[in-house]
């Protein structure tokens, strides 16, 4: 083989070299644990011994619907990496969810990997999400038909014009951190909005509180701000993402912040059409009724006839 035929094959083979490696550095928001034909409350209880036993702390858990119930967790290394990350409180929790489909169980739960990236942590999350699959089982992620690297994921937004992740709502800004938590801590007990607590994160080292949110519509006309109705016109592949929920509120220093709602729900579902069946457009009101109902639960002084 002479020296030019040798360069075009290396060439191609590195090409081939570069390209699987991209392909495997590609992540899906969710993984499938496993699937089993069982009792829903059994199978969420056996889920809660698992995760307690495998060295989880089982923070919150809620239904959404009849059909699903999520469990969030956290551990000291998903709360020492929030730390070290800014706005790391959104990745101090990772998702587990049980739901029903044509009558067998989905145990599938968050990437803790896919979103360390999304969420711009510091550490990847690589031992976390070892962790979840001795715990539950990994049979396979799942999510968008075509992953994303963590290039991709760092920089996301679903296209022109729309949030990245430092573009988020900022729902009230207080004297303190004491104070905008006090206020946060009061109306969730209240329900204000529709919206009540699922789980609450405290980060250490650091003045910043994650709390997980229940969206339940007051009244047929705050319907787009609600968990399930959101779900069912977006989570319709065979294999459900229940854990996208719940949405989280955030406490950090004394301003009190939640992901932009066209930020949150793309990223766990990046492949959703903008028209069509089970598309954007058919939750085009929804970003802007979250943003309402998570300020009037942030903001003490929120008066709705100013939205």
């Amino acid at each position: 083989m002479n020296s030019v035929w040798k360069g075009a094959l290396g060439a191609v083979l590195a090409l081939a070299v570069a390209m699987t490696a991209q392909a495997e550095d590609k992540m899906k928001p969710f993984v499938l644990a496993y699937k089993a034909k069982a009792d829903m409350a059994a199978t969420v209880a056996d889920v809660k011994q698992k995760l307690a036993a495998g060295g989880f702390e089982v923070v919150g858990s809620y239904s959404p619907y009849d059909t699903a119930t999520i469990v969030a967790v956290t551990n000291e290394q998903l709360k020492q990496n929030a730390a070290r990350s800014q706005f790391g409180g959104y990745g101090a929790a990772q998702r587990v969810s049980v739901t029903s489909v044509n009558g067998e169980l989905q145990v599938a739960y968050t990437n803790p990997t896919y979103m360390a990236h999304a969420y711009r942590m510091e550490g990847d999350l690589a031992e976390v999400s070892a962790q979840l699959a001795k715990v539950l089982g990994k049979q396979e992620e799942f999510g968008p038909a075509e992953g994303l690297t963590p290039k991709q994921l760092r920089k996301y937004h679903y296209m022109f014009g729309m949030e990245y992740f430092d573009d988020p709502s900022t729902h009230a800004m207080y004297p303190s951190h004491e104070r905008a938590l006090k206020a946060v801590v009061e109306r969730l007990a209240q329900g204000k909005a529709g919206v009540n607590q699922v789980y609450r994160i405290d980060i250490p080292g650091k003045d910043e509180v994650v709390f997980g949110v229940s969206m339940k519509a007051p009244s047929d006309g705050k319907k787009p701000m609600d968990d399930a109705y959101i779900m069912s016109e977006i989570d319709f592949k065979p294999l459900r993402s229940t854990a996208h929920l719940p949405y989280e509120i955030l406490v950090s220093g004394r301003k009190v912040y939640s992901l932009y709602a066209r930020f949150r729900i793309a990223i766990n579902f990046p492949d959703l059409a903008m028209m069509g069946d089970n598309s954007f457009m058919n939750i085009m009101t929804s970003p802007d009724a979250i943003k309402n109902a998570l300020t009037e639960v942030s903001d003490d002084t929120y008066q709705e006839a100013l939205y």
